[in-house]
């Protein structure tokens, strides 16, 4: 038998809050320089909130649990529904692989403690196989997991934003805010950074079935929450940009490199207490976000657009299979990158690209959202809409194809970067290859499970 609800506006609010603001990304974005403000208030404006409005507007007209995948089917066919919820499920045992060994890379850094290879990959196992099995709860019965989260990543970003300026106070602001400190390509090419900070809303969505009034408080939930990771972002990259000088970060650098330039001669036992407060908001983050991934890869496989292993729950009604699939993927991925790193360490950084995958796969998943949005509104206007972003066609069409463009932006400057020494944009050959077989598997899981939608479901659409 299900939960009975306990999922309220407030924990709703946290829960966005959680799944959007990313903790770990504040510190490539400063890298990206005096840009960075000049594309965070391009982005607020022509991806944020828009991407708020028109998933507050969906996420209530249409209240099934299947979320994006729904939204796109309902506007697109199965077929389209089949592209979306494969790149939305697929990103996500990467990211979590990806965070295992983050999780132990920060564990050293907190610590001081060297740990062989062997135990540290039993510790991503470990880490892992926790976001599973809490992951196998209602959202209403780990509520507990995503408020503290949320507390603890609004504290760290805080933390370093407040350290950062109070270090600008006393020691004079690191960088000269000049926008010919750093090339305008750098800054365009890095997009992407700041539009995967911004994805999550949808998920709030997947959460109605656990919410006492869900057409009132996801809107309320996702203007609340937006405003308030709009803040934090801000705050915490300005402090960090003011801090510390561009050319000691880098797209690669972590919170805990940042963390260590501004508490340098600090005790080291605060260091150690924000290293473990960020490993408890990485396995916060990744629980948030399961529960709306398993949901949509649940309700495609139920639909005939997923593979049917997707579509069992447990007796909670959350979607075991799915949940269970995402372990074993990044379990066999963090194998694979630890005997990689024992047979040829060379081959770790050509591995490691592979993992920009589930950024462009997720940004891929998003690209019919807008259209979507708005073929909707065309071919069911009469259908009642608790929220409705307001605006007249034209705005609803800015809404639609300026954040679309966006997207297809991003992700043209993932599979060409930016090179800082050559001053050119040049091809990353091995991900170029990861998004190709991606695509191809995307296609062939389209292509096998839509056939086998009984003729009925298929004439109705």
């Amino acid at each position: 038998m299900a939960t009975k609800k306990k999922f309220k506006l407030f924990d709703a609010v946290l829960a966005a809050v959680c799944i959007v603001l990313v903790v770990e990304a504040v510190a490539p974005a400063a890298a990206i320089g005096p840009w960075q403000y000049i594309w965070w208030a391009i982005m607020l404006v022509a991806f944020f909130l828009p991407y708020g409005m028109v998933s507050a507007e969906l996420g209530t007209t249409y209240d099934d649990e299947g979320g994006l995948y729904d939204w796109v089917k309902r506007a697109f066919g199965r077929r389209n529904g089949s592209r979306v919820a494969w790149y939305y499920w697929v990103n996500f045992p990467l990211w979590m692989a990806s965070l295992a060994v983050l999780f132990t890379d920060i564990l050293i850094a907190a610590t001081g403690i060297e740990i062989n290879w062997i135990v540290a990959l039993v510790i991503q196992l470990a880490f892992i196989w926790v976001v599973i099995l809490i992951s196998n709860y209602r959202v209403s019965q780990s509520k507990w997991l995503i408020n503290i989260g949320t507390i603890v990543k609004v504290i760290l970003i805080v933390a370093m934003g407040g350290l950062g300026i109070y270090g600008a106070v006393v020691n004079g602001f690191a960088n000269s805010g000049s926008l010919a400190d750093i090339s305008p390509l750098m800054g365009i090419s890095f997009i992407s950074i700041i539009l995967f900070n911004f994805m999550g809303f949808e998920v709030v969505t997947t959460f109605a079935g656990d919410m006492q009034n869900p057409k009132k408080e996801i809107p309320k939930a996702i203007v609340v929450g937006g405003i308030l990771i709009a803040v934090f972002y801000l705050f915490g990259a300005f402090g960090v940009s003011a801090a510390i000088p561009y050319n000691e970060l880098s797209v690669d650098s972590g919170f805990m490199d940042a963390a260590g330039i501004l508490l340098a001669g600090a005790p080291g036992i605060i260091l150690s207490v924000i290293g473990f407060l960020f490993m408890f908001s990485l396995i916060a983050n990744l629980s948030s976000w399961s529960f709306g991934v398993n949901y949509v890869a649940m309700y495609a496989a139920r639909d005939h657009a997923m593979p049917k292993v997707f579509e069992k729950e447990n007796k909670d009604e959350v979607p075991s299979s799915a949940n269970i699939i995402n372990g074993v993927v990044a379990t066999v991925i963090v194998i694979i990158a630890a005997v990689l790193g024992q047979v040829n360490p060379d081959a770790v950084d050509a591995f490691w690209t592979l993992f920009a995958l589930n950024v462009v796969t997720l940004l891929a998943s998003y690209i019919f959202l807008f259209p979507a949005f708005q073929k909707l509104r065309k071919i069911d206007p009469d259908r009642e809409r608790p929220y409705k972003v307001p605006g007249k066609k034209g705005l609803i069409g800015v809404m639609t194809w300026v954040p679309f463009a966006l997207l297809i932006l991003a992700i043209i400057f993932l599979l060409f970067p930016y090179n800082a020494d050559t001053g050119m944009l040049e091809p990353d050959i091995i991900l170029i290859i990861g998004v190709a077989i991606s695509v191809v598997l995307g296609e062939i899981i389209a292509a096998v499970t839509t056939k086998k939608a009984p003729r009925e479901a298929v004439k109705k659409e």
